[in-house]
């Protein structure tokens, strides 16, 4: 069994019109946001063996928080340009080409294409992938080359003002 927690990003800052899109940092609430959802998730046992991200600086720094609270080196963090503005062949593929003996992947990208992707997935309908929300989903397959034809299973969603 594979499973794929896909994350959008955290809250990004809009204060220095000068920056790329790519460029953009967390804002406060992004930074209190990314530590408290990979809290909750470690509390809840989620497992993560593999890290990926868009190498954007939002998303990056969302994966690296992440990391920190699950205690995982920097070099378990892999970074996939076409994450980056991602359609939804780009997620499928950068999905089928994880590598086998990861079993738990975290992926961290953008919108649109975050909440394009998540609602092919499964019967579960997804408005909008708010900031630092978790889409959660597993496969009966030990191949990650397999994720696009097999049933995928909804394991949660959940995302930061979740039942406040």
């Amino acid at each position: 069994m594979k499973t794929i927690l896909l994350i959008r990003h955290a809250k990004s800052s809009w204060d220095n019109a000068l920056l790329s899109d790519f460029e953009r940092p967390l804002n406060e609430r992004g930074s209190k946001d990314a530590p408290i959802m990979a809290k909750r998730l470690r509390e809840n046992k989620i497992k993560i063996d593999r890290f990926v991200s868009s190498p954007a600086k939002r998303a990056k720094k969302t994966a690296q928080i992440f990391m920190e609270v699950y205690d995982q080196s920097k070099k378990n963090l892999l970074l996939i340009p076409s994450l980056y503005e991602a359609s939804i062949k780009n997620f499928e593929w950068a999905i089928e080409n994880f590598d086998d003996k990861d079993d738990h992947v975290a992926l961290f990208s953008h919108n649109p294409g975050i909440t394009d992707f998540v609602n092919t997935l499964t019967s579960e309908h997804v408005y909008n992938m708010p900031t630092c929300g978790v889409f959660s989903v597993s496969i009966d397959s030990d191949k990650w080359i397999d994720f696009r034809a097999v049933k995928k299973e909804l394991l949660f969603f959940d995302y930061p003002k979740k039942d406040l």
